[in-house]
C-alpha cells in the first residue's frame, strides 16, 4: 500500500549522510585495493566478502531466479570487474567519479529503447547535460588522460544501467537476497576468471598487507552492504523523491576524497564538467522520482542500485 510523504528526522538525516560519505569514500578504498592486488582479485575478494557476510539470506525466490541470476552476474562480476579495471589503468580517478554518473541517463536511455517508455523534455534535458559534462573530461588536459579509463568507466555505467533493468523484476525481494545473489554470482565468475586471468595475483593474495584486507572489507561491507542497507531503510520510511537527492552529491564528495588522499589534480574545466553532469543527474533522477510517485513498502527495499 502506498504511503503519504513524511517529514525527515535526525535519525534519517544522519543515515542519509552516512550513506553519502560511505559510497563517496569508497573510490578511494577501490584504488587503494586495484593498487595492492590487481583489477580481477580485488574484484574477486569484495564479491567473496559480501556473499560471506550475507550468506544466511541467500534463498531460493521461485519465480525471481533467472532475474536474480542475471543481475547478480552483471553487477556482481562484469560490472565490479569494469570499475576495477578503469581504477587499475587511471591515475586521476576523481575524473571516473564524474563519468560513473552516466549510469543515471543510461538507464533511462536504456527504458525507452528496450521498455518503450516515454520521457518528456526535461528529462531529455538531463541526459543532454549528463552526457554532456563526461564530454568536457576529454578537453580538460589532466582528465584527458585518463580517456581509457573514462570509456571503461563508461562501459561499467552501461553494464550498471542493464543491471537496473533486471532489477525492476526483482520488486519485493529483500534488499539483503538480493546483494548475497550479486556476492554469489559474482564469486562463481570472479574465481575462475582470476585463476585463469591472474593466477599470479590470486597466488599473491596470502601475502597481501592487512591494510589491503582492511580495504576490501570497507568496499564489501560498508560500501555494498550497509550503504545498500541505509538506501532500502530509507526508501522503507520516505518516498523515492525525498530520499533520491541525497545520493545526487556523492560524486563531489567522491572527487574531494580523491583529491585529498591521492593528491590529484582538479581543473577548472573538470569542476564544470562534473557539475554539469551532476546537475543532468539530478534533473533525470528527480524528475523520475516525481513520475513514479510513492512506491509499495514492498518495492522499495529493492529498488537500489548496486
Amino acid at each position: 500500500m502506498n504511503r503519504l510523504r513524511t517529514p525527515l528526522g535526525p535519525l534519517d538525516t544522519a543515515v542519509a549522510v552516512a550513506m553519502i560519505f560511505a559510497w563517496g569514500f569508497n573510490i578511494i578504498a577501490m584504488k587503494i585495493i586495484v593498487g595492492e592486488a590487481g583489477a580481477l582479485p580485488s574484484a574477486m575478494l569484495r564479491q567473496l566478502i559480501v556473499l560471506v557476510v550475507c550468506l544466511p539470506f541467500l534463498r531460493i525466490v521461485p519465480g525471481r531466479m533467472l532475474a536474480l541470476t542475471g543481475f547478480g552476474l552483471l553487477s556482481g562480476a562484469c560490472f565490479y570487474l569494469a570499475v576495477s579495471w578503469s581504477l587499475a589503468v587511471a591515475d586521476n580517478v576523481g575524473a571516473l567519479a564524474i563519468a560513473g554518473q552516466l549510469g543515471v541517463p543510461f538507464s533511462l536511455i536504456l527504458a525507452v529503447l528496450i521498455l518503450k517508455e516515454r520521457i518528456h523534455w526535461r528529462r531529455i534535458m538531463g541526459i543532454i547535460l549528463a552526457l554532456s559534462g563526461v564530454a568536457l573530461l576529454v578537453f580538460d588536459p589532466e582528465a584527458g588522460k585518463e580517456i581509457y579509463g573514462i570509456l571503461v568507466t563508461a562501459l561499467a555505467s552501461l553494464i550498471w544501467a542493464f543491471g537496473a533493468l533486471i532489477q525492476r523484476g526483482l520488486n519485493g525481494v529483500p534488499v539483503l537476497t538480493i546483494t548475497a545473489w550479486v556476492g554469489a554470482m559474482g564469486s562463481l565468475a570472479m574465481v575462475p576468471a582470476t585463476l585463469i586471468g591472474d593466477p599470479a595475483g590470486f597466488a599473491a593474495i596470502p601475502d597481501l598487507p592487512l591494510s589491503a584486507f582492511g580495504w576490501v572489507a570497507y568496499a564489501a561491507v560498508v560500501s555494498t552492504i550497509l550503504g545498500h542497507g541505509a538506501m532500502a531503510w530509507l526508501l522503507q520510511r520516505h518516498d523515492v523523491s525525498v530520499i533520491v537527492p541525497f545520493t545526487i552529491p556523492t560524486p563531489v564528495v567522491s572527487v574531494a576524497a580523491a583529491a585529498a588522499w591521492f593528491g590529484t589534480p582538479v581543473t577548472p574545466l573538470m569542476m564544470l564538467g562534473g557539475f554539469i553532469a551532476i546537475v543532468g543527474v539530478g534533473i533525470v533522477a528527480l524528475r523520475t522520482a516525481k513520475v513514479d510517485g510513492p512506491v509499495p513498502e514492498a518495492t522499495k527495499a529493492s529498488n537500489v542500485p548496486d
